[in-house]
Formats: C-alpha cells, sequence, structure tokens
C-alpha cells in the first residue's frame, strides 16, 4: 500500500483560499468604501443643488417681497386717488344745488311770501319767512311737494308779528333737497349748459 501524504498539498490550499479570503475581503471594503463614498458624493451634490434652489428662491421670494411692497403702495395710492376722485365728484354734483334750489324757490315762491332766512344744512332746508295770509304759506308747501328739488315740506311754526308797524305771519318751514332721477334718455338739467345758450 503506498502512503501519500496530502498534508503539504491540504496546507496549500487551505493557504490558497486564505488569500483568496483575504482578496475578496479587501475588495468588499474597496467596493464598500467605494459606494459609500459615490452615496455621500450623490447626496452632497443634491445637497449643493437643493441649496442653490434655496439660495435662488430666497432672491426670487426677496424681490416679490419688494414688487408686492411697491403694489401695496401703487394699490394705496391709487385708493386715495379714487376716493379723492369721488369727493371731487360728489362736490361737483353738489356745487350745482344751491343753484337748483335758489331757481327753484324764485319759481314756487308764491306772491305776497317773503323769505326773510334760507339755510341748507347737508340735505335738510330750513325756510323763515313772513306773509300776509297763512293760505299763501299753503301753496308754498303744495308747490315745494310738486318740485323735483324738494320734498317733504313740513310746517314748524307760524305766529302773527309787527314788522315795520304791518302785522303779519311769521312762519318757518324745514323740506329735503332732492336730485330729480332723470327721464329714460333725459339729463337732469345742468346750469352750465343752460347759461352757455
Amino acid at each position: 500500500m503506498i502512503r501519500i501524504n496530502l498534508l503539504p498539498h491540504r496546507e496549500e490550499k487551505r493557504k490558497a483560499r486564505r488569500q483568496q479570503f483575504y482578496v475578496l475581503s479587501a475588495l468588499v471594503v474597496v467596493l464598500a468604501g467605494l459606494i459609500v463614498f459615490l452615496g455621500y458624493s450623490i447626496i452632497g451634490g443634491y445637497i449643493s443643488n437643493q441649496e442653490g434652489r434655496n439660495a435662488f428662491l430666497k432672491k426670487e421670494i426677496a424681490v416679490l417681497d419688494k414688487q408686492i411692497a411697491e403694489i401695496k403702495r401703487l394699490r394705496e395710492q391709487t385708493e386715495a386717488l379714487l376716493s379723492r376722485k369721488q369727493i371731487i365728484e360728489s362736490l361737483q354734483g353738489d356745487r350745482a344745488e344751491a343753484v337748483h334750489l335758489l331757481n327753484e324757490m324764485a319759481k314756487q315762491v308764491p306772491e305776497g311770501v317773503y323769505l326773510k332766512s334760507l339755510k341748507q344744512n347737508g340735505r335738510t332746508i330750513q325756510m323763515v319767512g313772513y306773509t300776509q295770509s297763512n293760505a299763501r304759506v299753503s301753496t308754498l308747501m303744495r308747490n315745494l311737494e310738486a318740485s323735483p328739488w324738494v320734498e317733504r315740506p313740513q310746517l314748524l311754526e307760524i305766529k302773527a308779528v309787527t314788522v315795520d308797524k304791518r302785522r303779519v305771519s311769521e312762519f318757518s318751514l324745514n323740506a329735503t333737497l332732492t336730485r330729480p332721477t332723470a327721464v329714460a334718455g333725459d339729463k337732469a338739467p345742468n346750469p352750465a349748459s343752460g347759461a352757455k345758450k
């Protein structure tokens, strides 16, 4: 029987396996290191890219905030100008009311009635006058009721007084100034247009 000593052969195989294991372990460690490095590089790239985007967004937000502040300032100026325009338009519309009121009073006051004072407070008109006949005050109130510029006349007081040694009746009444509604296709009378004719 031949005896073969396999110990050196086994020892060589073990040595080869050990070397193979070390090489594979080193390769795995190097590969793991590369994977970790690549992962950190990719994540770092994403982070720097996102930080760049965030910086860009902050700049754009700052620009938009300035634009919003400018728009807000312009809107406030526009509202202020519109309120001024409305005030001017209302003053423009009310400017002719005194003319219309005096014109109406000249038309509506009957003969024998004399106005001592005529005051306007907002839409309220206060009249104080003299007459020799109380019936003429009733005529004045009817005329005012029919007027397109005056409505709701109210007699407050009528009393007998002496003026220049003559006995007359002094009356005071209130009425409300109104704007006549324009008839379809027709405008309210304009004193400026009447003055040009």
